[in-house]
């Protein structure tokens, strides 16, 4: 079994900050690329922010400059730092891992059961 878990969301005015946590446990062997995805309502699930596991990282045009993915391989932790948030991030944060939960197999891809960020303007 595997769960991702998210954390940090909440409401907080346009211009401030917020950081996401994602930490994932279970029957983990490794874990391949790392992701943050978001949903806005009444729209298509995006993605935020995508980071491998040797550290490359890509990024949603609307969120360059702004949004910020890093990862801990010995926590299996994920992180978003969002920073000068706008009414238009305003969405459920999912946490995404692609996890290898036994030596030789293929990754599975997992999801975190989300987490509200408001932005007020």
């Amino acid at each position: 079994q595997v769960q991702l878990v998210e954390s940090g969301g909440g409401l907080v005015q346009a211009g401030g900050s917020l950081r996401l946590s994602c930490a994932a446990s279970g029957t983990i062997f490794s874990i391949n690329a790392m992701g943050w995805y978001r949903q806005a309502p009444g729209k298509q699930r995006e993605l935020v922010a995508r980071v491998s596991r040797a550290g490359s990282t890509n990024y949603a045009d609307s969120v360059k400059g702004r949004f910020t993915i890093s990862r801990d391989n010995a926590k299996n932790g994920l992180y978003l730092q969002i920073d000068s948030l706008k009414p238009e991030d305003t969405a459920v944060y999912y946490c995404y891992a692609n996890i290898v939960t036994y030596a030789g197999m293929l990754g599975n891809d997992y999801w975190g059961q989300g987490t509200q960020v408001t932005v007020s303007s």
